[in-house]
């Protein structure tokens, strides 16, 4: 089986081509063994490449955490997937439509490796986040560690919780989003970011993924703090969102509005392996 090594600020990516080759049976145990960095390839997350039956959507894809399971979205990887299709001769497209198992997206490319991904509209009804709460509301409170913790809610394709902190650098991430994540009010698990806000044009942010743990950097998380941070008229509608990996720019007009991202996507080696 050939792949490509590929990340987004830190956030990395096996991707496999399914439209030119036989791929063999895709189960969770093969991912979760592929996703080993010391035995196998090693990554956050793997894309898997595929035609569309829609005449007007260039690609399908499936996107799986490290542990197999599947999830909708994925910023970081939609910009990897619009660069590897670019590059691997798949599209002579600039700007490629794409679907994967709950939206469509438009992927752009701007300048060789810098991708602007339209993310959609972000929606904040708990019901479609899914979190197991009726009212509608800005900020919720949740009982961690004998502490109430505020938060927020969105989904950008996929679902994300994120929480205002003062000092970034030292807060618990990888503890508290572990129990956040897995908490019984989000039923298929969330998304956590914890969001420093530095001025209304410029957050720092780090994210513990779902399936993952905390990653270098998180697209859609980035995507999901600057909305929230909008809606609850604290940033700006052009936001740097500074990662561990790197920067990222989100634009958003706010409520009835796609989001923006606009980011790197860096390829770092081919390989194959024997399965």
């Amino acid at each position: 089986m050939f792949f490509s090594k590929m990340h987004g600020l830190g956030n990395d990516f096996m991707v496999i081509d399914n439209i030119r080759q036989n791929m063999v049976n895709i189960t969770s145990k093969l991912i979760f063994n592929l996703s080993n960095r010391n035995l196998g390839v090693g990554f956050d997350q793997l894309l898997l490449v595929n035609k569309s039956n829609d005449s007007t959507i260039d690609f399908y894809y499936r996107i799986f955490n490290a542990d197999g399971s599947e999830v909708e979205q994925c910023g970081n990887g939609a910009r990897c997937f619009a660069y590897f299709v670019y590059l691997k001769g798949l599209t002579k497209k600039n700007r490629i439509f794409v679907s994967t198992s709950t939206k469509r997206m438009e992927l752009e490319i701007i300048n060789h490796n810098q991708i602007k991904v339209n993310m959609g509209e972000p929606i904040f009804d708990p019901l479609l986040i899914p979190f197991l709460w009726m009212e509608k509301k800005k900020y919720y409170s949740i009982k961690i560690l004998n502490k109430n913790l505020l938060f927020s809610i969105v989904s950008i394709g996929n679902p994300h919780c994120v929480i205002i902190v003062k000092n970034l650098h030292t807060y618990p991430v990888e503890s508290i989003g572990s129990l956040i994540s897995n908490h019984t009010l989000f039923p298929e698990k969330i998304n956590v970011g914890f969001m420093e806000i530095i001025n209304s044009n410029h957050i720092a942010l780090r994210v513990y993924e779902r399936g993952v743990g905390e990653t270098q950097a998180c697209g859609s998380g980035a995507c999901a703090a600057v909305a929230i941070g909008i809606n609850n008229q604290l940033l700006s509608e052009r936001v740097k969102v500074s990662l561990s990996g790197g920067d990222l720019y989100i634009n958003w007009k706010g409520l009835d509005n796609d989001m923006y991202m606009t980011g790197p996507a860096i390829h770092v080696y081919d390989g194959h392996i024997f399965l």
